[in-house]
């Protein structure tokens, strides 16, 4: 008889279903046990197990342990001195050195075989380079799994005091000029441990913060920005402060006119002897050389070649002037009104680094140049004349190709069919002479899929036919009813107009929408955008169902869910507006934050036309909040966790007749307005958009038994999200995480369905809760993301099962507890 034990199998039942994958874990975990932390190290050393801080109260942390010399092999996520002792078991150095010689003296012989064949020759060479390359690694750095590992850190008591004489650096130059750090090592079966002991005692701040600048001129710039300083009385001292500071001063005088002006003018000098624990701080502006003053520069002309790089030789460029801004061309393809809205350049202005890169920022992002630089030229001064200093600028921008095209064709995998899918888009710059960008795009695909909801217990398998296209043309300016001049053009403003047409074909029904947008888009900063959509209109027909489908739908409506009204005739008039922050880059890289804040009402008109047409209109409004925070903690390493939150409600009632007739007013929003939970953005050990809502269960007759239904959608209308995620690197482009995700939709209203509307005294209880691993092939270009993601806690499962891990399976039949998401890019 089985002993009782109160803990779950962990690996699902592998090894009672006999799976190979479970075999081969066991196998890993028996190899990986018999691993030794000191097997391979040198006779007489010992290896680094761990490195401790101490006394560290009022100094940066994390920013000290960065300094440590020596760091100890990475124990999470992945044991990576394990691996290499793996990895060393299979390693022979002796025959990988004999395999380099064998190939080394085998290509020499086919060399010289090949000659005087120079294209033999040249393809052996490029052979012999490759495979000689890929045995030095091996002799270098071991094999593929010692190199997915770390060899053995042995412990050196030198780095140990070079990362005393590093903290002490540091901690000096974050004011504690009195802090005094020792360390001390202790040895325990060959594996040692550091501990760094820091004594910071009172750190200095300033008292005084002077100016020394000779030049009037300077000083006077100096003084008027003197509240942006990063100094302030009684601010602890700070040497990276300090130069910040120094940076802030070099950008503000060169916004100012003084282009000749550098950082190496600036010298900050600490006196410590001015009163106890404290600094005065004088900030020296030396002068070019004795007796002159910075020279403040002004703009004589500027010139816009629009196709520099091309060369016609005994042509000259045409000239045309706009506001006293000379545009050459050998051939006037762009609308000069366009481009000098975007040049903050100006004729007699001063000069301006702020203004400049503006300049470049606005011209790329208008996507009709392939790049774009601006040049200065000294002009000499006019002998016997008041000496002034000019500059003539130059901005070069060469044009792109003007038509872009870019097909697609690939194929996804579902219910063992292959369902083909073909993108095509063509892009055509300066379609109308104002660098416009206007796209076309077309899309076909075929899709194969179990089909659940036709009311037989049977699945069976169909096909899903998509077809869609889409055009979308961006104008560089507002298009508004009144001339807006030079006002807005800082902030970049383009209007986007967007017409979408979706058609879908089932066995079940064929659905179309016609959807068109007019945006206002604008860049508030560098990182913040704002988009105003002032006009949002869709057309939702369904225009055939079939009846085994309309008994489904009707029983949906029965039990309360709006799924049924997906599939009538729709009219959506809407305005949004969306804030988007964004200090990450595309393949998020940076220690970044990120919010987007969306907001729209729709069907506010919605009294006076209703009645005349034959479309149904629900007045709405919806408010969406996503944050996300990225935490860098190495080149490639980071922790990321995510907020995201939405609420949809209706304004007013609608009047729905009920199946006698009678008449009732329903607070009821668009389908496609609902707020959705899981999927590979979302929680991801769910499904796409199946998550919720509440606690409710949608179940399904199943080989007449009642089961519980994961292929219909769950909409909600609250939705409260959370996920955190540890990223790291693998081997070389392949990266790894491992991440939790907890999140639910709730009804706000009255719901016939049991757990599914919000209440605050159990919401709490009710979030699903995922975990799993990924892998991430990153090629910079493009991110290819695998995640895999099981169950946890599981709000809508009987009570008796809601902790979901304790049926972890990972093969078979695992619908109910395991996800697989493949997707391009970042989650989140």
């Amino acid at each position: 008889m089985k002993p009782y034990s109160p803990f779950p199998d962990p690996l699902g039942g592998f090894f009672k279903e006999k799976s190979r994958v479970g075999w081969l874990v066991f196998l890993l975990i028996g190899l990986l046990g018999n691993c030794t932390p000191t097997r391979l190290l040198p006779p007489g050393r010992n290896l680094l197990r761990t490195n401790k801080l101490t006394g560290v109260e009022q100094a940066d942390a994390l920013s000290l342990e960065a300094l440590y010399q020596q760091q100890p092999n990475s124990r999470f996520p992945l044991p990576k001195l394990a691996i290499y002792q793996l990895g060393n078991t299979f390693y022979n150095r002796d025959k990988v050195q004999k395999r380099l010689e064998d190939e080394r003296l085998n290509y020499r012989k086919r060399i010289q075989a090949a000659r005087p064949d120079s294209v033999k020759v040249g393809k052996l060479l490029v052979k012999r380079d490759q495979h000689l390359r890929r045995h030095q690694l091996a002799l270098d750095k071991g094999n593929a799994i010692m190199r997915l590992g770390e060899a053995p850190v042995v412990y050196d008591s030198t780095l140990t005091q070079q990362t005393v004489e590093q903290l002490d650096i540091y901690l000096r130059s974050q004011g504690f000029f009195r802090s005094r750090v020792t360390a001390t090592d202790t040895v325990r079966k060959r594996m040692v441990t550091v501990t760094y002991h820091i004594t910071e005692n009172t750190p200095f701040t300033y008292a005084q913060l002077e100016y020394a600048i000779p030049d009037s001129g300077v000083a006077r710039v100096v003084r008027a920005n003197q509240k942006a300083s990063l100094l302030q009385v009684g601010q602890r001292y700070n040497e990276a402060l300090i130069g910040q500071e120094r940076a802030r001063l070099e950008t503000l005088l060169k916004n100012a006119g003084y282009y000749d002006f550098r950082q190496q003018y600036i010298t900050l000098e600490a006196d410590t002897s001015f009163a106890p624990n404290t600094v005065r701080l004088r900030t020296l502006i030396a002068s070019p050389a004795p007796g002159t003053e910075h020279r403040v520069y002004s703009i004589r002309h500027v010139n816009f070649l629009t196709d520099a790089g091309v060369i016609r030789f005994g042509v000259k460029r045409d000239t045309i002037v706009r506001d006293s801004v000379y545009y050459l061309a050998f051939r006037h393809r762009f609308s000069t009104r366009v481009l000098d809205r975007k040049l903050t350049i100006r004729p007699d202005q001063r000069y301006s680094l702020a203004n400049t890169q503006l300049t470049q920022r606005q011209l790329a992002d208008l996507d009709v140049f392939r790049f774009n630089n601006v040049n200065y030229v000294k002009v000499d001064p006019t002998i016997g004349t008041d000496t002034t200093y000019q500059l003539d600028a130059v901005v070069n921008a060469s044009p792109h190709k003007r038509f872009q095209e870019l097909s697609e064709l690939g194929a996804t995998y579902v219910a063992e069919q292959v369902g083909p899918f073909v993108n095509a888009r063509l892009k055509v710059r300066n379609v109308f002479g104002g660098a416009e960008v206007l796209e076309f795009g077309v899309r076909a695909g075929f899709e194969g899929q179990y089909n659940r909801v036709t009311g037989s217990n049977i699945p069976q398998t169909v096909l899903t036919t998509q077809l869609g296209g889409n055009i979308n043309l961006v104008i560089p300016q507002f298009i508004l009813p009144w001339r807006s001049g030079r006002i807005l053009s800082r902030y970049n403003p383009r209007t986007r107009l967007n017409l979408t047409y979706t058609y879908v074909q089932r066995p079940e029904y064929t659905r179309t929408n016609l959807e068109g947008t007019f945006d206002y888009i604008w860049q508030r900063s560098l990182y913040h955008q704002w988009v105003l959509t002032p006009i949002d209109v869709s057309i939702i027909n369904t225009t055939a169902v079939s009846d085994s489908f309309q008994v489904r739908l009707n029983r949906l409506a029965n039990d309360g869910s709006p799924l049924f009204r997906s599939f009538t005739q729709l009219y959506v008039p809407s305005i949004n507006a969306t804030s988007l922050f964004n200090s990450n880059d595309f393949n998020q890289t940076r220690d970044a934050r990120f919010l987007r804040l969306f907001a729209e009402v729709g069907g506010l008109t919605r009294r006076l036309y209703q009645d005349r047409i034959s479309l149904n209109v629900y007045d709405f409004a919806k408010f969406t909040a996503d944050y996300r925070r990225y935490h860098k903690l190495g080149p490639k390493t980071f922790f990321v966790y995510r907020f995201n939150g939405g609420i949809a409600r209706a304004l007013t009632r609608t009047d729905v007749p009920d199946s006698v007739g009678n008449v009732s007013g329903e607070l009821i929003i668009p389908y496609d307005k609902y707020l959705f939970a899981g999927g590979s953005s979302s929680v991801r050990a769910w499904k796409p958009r199946r998550l919720g809502p509440g606690v409710y269960t949608t179940t399904r007759v199943d080989d007449g038994q009642v089961v519980r239904d994961y292929n219909l959608e769950q909409p909600g209308e609250l939705l409260l999200e959370a996920n955190v995620e540890y990223r790291f690197p693998i081997y070389s482009f392949i990266n790894g995480a491992v991440f939790t995700d907890a999140g639910n939709v709730w009804t706000l209203q009255s719901d016939p369905r049991p757990g599914a509307q919000f209440k605050s005294d159990q919401f709490w209880k009710q979030f699903a809760v995922g975990s799993g691993v990924g892998i991430r092939l990153d090629f910079s270009f493009l991110i290819l993301r695998l995640d895999i993601a099981t169950k946890v806690y599981d709000p809508t499962a009987p009570n008796g099962e809601k902790w979901a891990i304790q049926n972890f399976k990972f093969l078979g039949k695992s619908e109910d507890q395991t996800a697989f998401n493949l997707g391009i890019g970042y989650p989140f």
